[in-house]
């Protein structure tokens, strides 16, 4: 087994709401990631690694550092699109996808990678030392403590997030590669806040909450027992249902862009974001995105009111306005805790109560 034994999605307890935003991403990355927030311990990062188990293979291009995609010449690096015009077939390889994860102390080189000048002046050929976004490019991107990244940084990881492109140029040379990856940030809310315009970046925002029910801790620590005694049987257990979830990813890629919404759901939305004063206009583009990637992960071609809802509860929680954006300080009592808790409630019965509970 070349794998690394990592927790099956499936086995997850709860956590339904993480785990629908981060299949979204997983089949259409341009929605713009998913924040995780909440406690210590409460599996976030478990959450991240055991989904890139359940993502589908794709073809690379065999022996490009960029894992540039072999059938578009759209999704190449320079030096693929160069190689794609002069009628060689392309050798191929296929690979799974993985998680890479983005270190705090990243250099800006170490991130977008570097030309080695050298070699360009003296031998007239473009080197590249690929960074970071090379390495992400059709995969998982994972950011812990996002919030305590420089700001810096994380302008030029959402710019080319969002671009799907890295450039990179130094003393008048540059070069160009794909740099589309699922995005996925996790930040412990206790340790400060993220700026409101790096929040607004996110495509999904979900709160993971610790369990409080007792059954469901106990169906955790039962299951984490197994996992440890024997990973193997443990991934024979959930093997079907792994298997059926990366069908289901295949599956809503290939449908994906012919999932409609009616008028009519698309007027309600609007209404709804206008009644929230949310001014990005993120929200609805992220919120459209997401309803149909529900539609497609359940094979069906239309985005019912049901999905819409999900959608709203995941892409515009975050893009309220806070009142208060003060983090209580731990030193504070609990009755703070409790009252940041209710203001999240509110958010959540602000949103739900906007769209009408009509059936067709």
């Amino acid at each position: 087994m070349s794998r690394k034994v990592v927790y099956p999605f499936g086995a997850i307890v709860g956590q339904e709401k993480a785990k629908k935003a981060l299949l979204c991403c997983a089949v259409d990355p341009s929605i713009g990631g998913v924040l995780l927030t909440g406690d210590k311990g409460a599996g976030k990062s478990t959450l991240v690694r055991s989904l890139s188990h359940v993502l589908p293979n794709f073809e690379a291009v065999l022996e490009c550092p960029f894992n540039c995609n072999p059938e578009n010449p759209l999704e190449m690096c320079d030096n693929c699109y160069e190689n794609a015009n002069s009628a060689n077939e392309f050798k191929k390889l296929e690979k799974t996808m993985k998680v890479v994860d983005l270190p705090l102390s990243v250099t800006i080189d170490r991130l977008v990678g570097t030309i080695d000048i050298k070699k360009a002046l003296n031998e007239g050929k473009r080197v590249l030392q690929p960074g970071i976004l090379a390495n992400a490019n059709r995969n998982i991107l994972y950011i812990d403590e996002v919030n305590l990244l420089d700001d810096y940084v994380i302008d030029i990881l959402l710019d080319s997030a969002a671009m799907g492109w890295n450039t990179i140029e130094r003393e008048g040379i540059s070069f160009k590669h794909p740099s589309r990856f699922v995005l996925i940030g996790s930040m412990n809310p206790e340790e400060g806040e993220l700026r409101p315009q790096l929040l607004d970046r996110f495509g999904l925002y979900v709160e993971i909450e610790s369990l409080f029910e007792a059954e469901d801790r106990l169906e955790v620590l039962k299951r984490v027992e197994k996992f440890q005694k024997d990973p193997f049987s443990f991934y024979e257990t959930y093997a079907s249902i792994e298997e059926n979830l990366t069908e289901s990813i295949k599956l809503a890629k290939k449908i994906l862009n012919d999932v409609t919404i009616s008028e009519e759901l698309l007027k309600m939305l609007i209404d709804s974001i206008i009644h929230l004063g949310i001014k990005t206009h993120r929200a609805e583009i992220t919120t459209i995105k997401t309803a149909k990637t529900i539609a497609a992960l359940d094979g069906r071609m239309e985005v019912s009111l049901e999905d819409l809802k999900t959608a709203m509860d995941l892409a515009l929680i975050h893009r309220l306005s806070n009142p208060n954006n003060n983090p209580p300080s731990q030193s504070m009592e609990n009755e703070n805790n409790e009252e940041m808790e209710d203001e999240s409630k509110k958010k959540r019965k602000q949103i739900r109560q906007l769209v009408p509970h009509h059936h067709h």
